[in-house]
């Protein structure tokens, strides 16, 4: 199938084109000094009604004299919904998982949102915990004939909504990172933010296929109705060439089968070949490696980002 009609499958199965952007109403709950950068903690809205609370974490000695280069950090899932935007801004959670902090110890701006059902994003009425409210919402999503993947996408969109309003921040050098369900998230916003111009995605790419054969239950946003019979996740990946993407893999990482991730490689490089852009999609897996990000996996989404943010 041509992209351009994967592209139109896509949109239908996820819900729909999303509706204008309104107004952010940011508001600032409190600033918490770090070593080397600030966080401004703060709420903007998704939707009307709907307020995405989120870490921003500003360099010192960056601001509007003197703006950066921005990372919007999606954080994992691991059935962890008391966390959120706390791990990757580096106040909870494992410290393997602190890039965001990493990130703006190197001079990036760095925003880390709470996704949907996690953190402060939990039920609002107490009723449902953690693994039931998030599948109370994607069974919403669903009747209303969308997905939590639209809904997902809607909030990046939102983040980076945020990001460029930022006077600290470099618009023309945004880019996105995550792990787990976050490396997800990055590959379902990436067809649908061009102002995003650098993504690294770690540790995911369940393909259907695989999910299938290896009968495994995975983050509901990897779910997109109706898609499968059109393509696979590789291909929704594909849609973001010809602007540079890294992926990061585990060799044994039980939830990215190894065969269908490199199936899946040579879907995206094939893409971005098509584009002539081929040295702008790169991939590492590392042998002996499970669902993690090593010290090597963090040297090359580093190098990825000074390579198109800061050059």
């Amino acid at each position: 199938m041509a992209a351009i009609d994967f592209r139109e499958r896509l949109l239908t199965g996820l819900g729909g084109e999303w509706p204008q952007p309104g107004m952010l109403n940011v508001k600032l709950r409190e600033t918490i000094p770090q070593d080397g950068f600030t966080i401004h903690s703060v709420f903007y809205d998704s939707q009307p009604g709907d307020q995405v609370p989120a870490f921003l974490l500003i360099p010192d000695q960056t601001n509007a004299d003197h703006p950066a280069p921005a990372v919007a950090v999606w954080h994992q899932h691991a059935g962890q919904y008391h966390l959120g935007k706390s791990e990757p801004a580096g106040l909870a959670g494992n410290p393997m998982h602190h890039t965001g902090a990493a990130l703006a110890r190197a001079g990036y701006v760095v925003l880390c949102p709470d996704a949907l059902c996690f953190e402060e994003r939990r039920d609002p009425t107490g009723k449902l915990k953690d693994g039931q409210f998030e599948r109370f919402e994607f069974l919403r999503y669903v009747v209303d004939g969308k997905s939590m993947a639209w809904k997902n996408i809607l909030d990046m969109k939102r983040a980076i909504d945020f990001l460029v309003s930022r006077p600290e921040v470099n618009a023309d050098k945004i880019g996105c990172y995550g792990h787990s369900m976050g490396s997800t998230h990055t590959w379902l916003v990436g067809p649908w933010e061009k102002r995003i111009k650098c993504l690294v995605a770690n540790c995911c790419l369940p393909t259907y296929a695989g999910i299938h054969r290896e009968h495994m239950l995975h983050c509901f946003p990897n779910f997109v109705p109706g898609i499968h019979q059109y393509g696979d996740t590789p291909d929704i990946a594909a849609l973001i060439a010809p602007r540079p993407l890294h992926m990061n893999f585990g060799e044994h990482d039980s939830g990215s089968p190894i065969d269908e991730v490199r199936r899946g490689i040579q879907t995206i490089a094939t893409a971005y070949q098509g584009m002539h852009a081929q040295e702008k999609f790169s991939y590492y897996i590392e042998e002996g490696s499970g669902h993690i990000l090593s010290e090597e996996m963090w040297a090359r989404t580093k190098a990825w980002f000074d390579k198109h943010l800061t050059a």
